[in-house]
């Protein structure tokens, strides 16, 4: 059995093979010009990570503060162009992995996805790839898209996926190219053919002071996401999940 926590936006926390794994780790109340509409991550969800995934150097998926808050000291694998920045900053365990590469952490192996989105550290930062993860097991196979679009590649990316995190949505009114809107996320989750998908990438973060203009945006992507869904009778089961809810779910 694994279990699933949604700690909010892209980061969650993946109990897989005993193995923890920490997803785009953003566990503050704000960043930049984004606040946390939602009760703070719990401060005991993310002591004990043992590896940490990075999508892209996005400052809504890579944040130094709360990377350097994590009180263990995990590894961390981040795509092309993310080990050097992250080394810059002062983390020493960090392997750099392109599409198809891999990394293993005991019983589990990490497996760098396509990912169709600009990874750039805006607004100056240095380039860098964006990549999604397939997390693992003997038993057991979970995907993790961090940010994307569509692409061809997803139909043959695993032929027997137990658990997807999907992105459905971003953190403002828009979205701009490089993601997925709810039926995207469907037609996605089409191709991915997952026995069990969360929608992530939502009602977490919005800009400040903009929330109570745009509720809609907060509150319906993972919903809309699972209806368009069951409105093309896919066999996935869409569970949504609250920020902070969890699930387990079996190989």
């Amino acid at each position: 059995m694994a279990s699933l926590t949604y700690l909010g936006h892209a980061t969650a926390l993946l109990d897989v093979g005993g193995v923890r794994v920490l997803t785009d780790p953003v566990l503050r109340d704000r960043v930049a010009f984004l606040r946390r509409v939602v009760p703070p991550v719990p401060r005991e969800a993310c002591a004990a990570a043992d590896v940490v995934l990075i999508s892209h150097l996005h400052h809504d998926h890579c944040d130094l503060p709360s990377l350097a808050a994590l009180e263990a000291d995990p590894m961390i694998i981040a795509p092309p162009g993310g080990d050097r920045f992250l080394r810059a900053h002062g983390f020493g365990r960090v392997v750099a992995l392109r599409p198809g590469e891999s990394h293993t952490a005991g019983p589990v192996r990490v497996t760098a996805a396509p990912a169709v989105h600009d990874g750039r550290r805006r607004p100056f930062g240095p380039g860098a790839g964006a990549v999604g993860y397939l997390v693992t097991t003997a038993d057991a196979a979970a995907y993790f898209a961090g940010d994307t679009g569509l692409f061809d590649g997803m139909r043959d990316l695993c032929p027997r996926l137990d658990l997807a995190l999907v992105p459905v949505w971003g953190w403002g009114p828009n979205l701009g190219d490089g993601h997925l809107d709810p039926h995207a996320a469907a037609e996605a989750v089409a191709r991915l053919r997952p026995r069990v998908a969360v929608p992530v990438h939502w009602g977490t973060f919005f800009p400040y002071g903009l929330a109570p203009f745009f509720r809609n945006r907060l509150r319906r992507p993972g919903h809309d996401f699972a209806a368009a869904v069951r409105a093309r009778r896919l066999r996935t089961e869409v569970r949504v999940l609250p920020p902070g809810g969890g699930m387990t779910w079996h190989a």
